[in-house]
């Protein structure tokens, strides 16, 4: 899993968020280890750009989602807090919650391309969030999903309470939520959230096998593929069916689209080439 040396960069100052690029597979690596990759605002802000590029850059053609240490992202980095320069008045609440977490999970949610999480340990809190807004989650046995909220008073933000309940259902979710107790990594793959459960010391090598899959892929059909499914449980069926109308039309103008057919009457391996 290539998340240090030559291969890796950090924006200048910036070392929280390591970002690399290999084989078409952009990896983005929280590197926090000392407070279990707590997410900053600084931090928030480069994983929203990064995946941004992802979705513009063509030679990007899949994104994993990764850290270095025993936790995946122990939630936002409240130490971290900048202090207001006024009284808080309404609507400032909102509007933090808004322009940040909201704004993290919403550029995972319309990446362009297919994002693995790759859960190494802990994910509380928006880092539990930022791990199901995933499209594919792969986790070490080890690795432990809490919704923290309940237990500082608070109620669930980054999308945790429209995510959960379409992966796993009202009355699971309510429970996650009510009570806050630490999910193991077996019961999470058993609930629906996590689509495979390995030791450790094969985390990296399943994301690479994954992640090398999806960027030999025909990446718009991906594109649309996850379009319509992260849409499907919020449109009724005729808005459903005139959206998958749609995607085939657009999809059908693409050269993959074009390779996959040919490659099946010519009775050979597609060689698809992400456009």
């Amino acid at each position: 899993m290539p998340v240090s040396g030559e291969a890796a960069e950090a924006a200048p100052g910036d070392a929280a968020v390591l970002h690399s690029l290999d084989g078409g597979v952009s990896w983005i690596t929280l590197n926090r280890p000392e407070v279990m990759n707590a997410v900053t605002p600084d931090g928030r802000e480069r994983i929203i750009a990064l995946l941004a590029e992802a979705s513009a850059d063509p030679a990007v053609r899949a994104v994993v989602l990764t850290a270095t240490g025993r936790g995946f992202c122990a939630g936002a980095d409240l130490r971290s807090a900048r202090a207001p320069d006024r009284e808080r008045v309404p609507g400032d609440v909102a509007r933090t919650i808004r322009l940040g977490a909201q704004r993290l999970i919403a550029a995972v949610l319309d990446c362009e391309k297919p994002v693995i999480a790759a859960v190494n340990g802990t994910a509380a809190g928006i880092g539990a969030h930022l791990a199901f807004a995933c499209d594919l989650v792969l986790a070490a046995d080890t690795a432990k999903f809490v919704e923290v909220f309940v237990r500082r008073g608070l109620v669930p933000d980054g999308g945790g309470a429209y995510l959960l309940p379409r992966l796993v259902g009202p009355q699971r979710a309510k429970e996650l939520m009510f009570f806050g107790d630490a999910l193991g990594a077996a019961d999470a793959e058993r609930l629906g959230l996590v689509n495979r459960t390995v030791p450790g010391g094969e985390l990296a090598a399943l994301a690479e096998e994954w992640a090398a899959r999806l960027a030999a892929g025909p990446t718009r059909a991906l594109a649309l593929t996850k379009q319509l499914v992260n849409a499907s449980l919020d449109d009724d069926r005729a808005a459903a069916f005139a959206a998958e109308a749609a995607a085939q039309e657009i999809n059908m103008t693409t050269r993959d689209a074009n390779e996959g057919v040919a490659s099946f009457v010519e009775r050979r391996p597609p060689e698809y080439r992400g456009h």
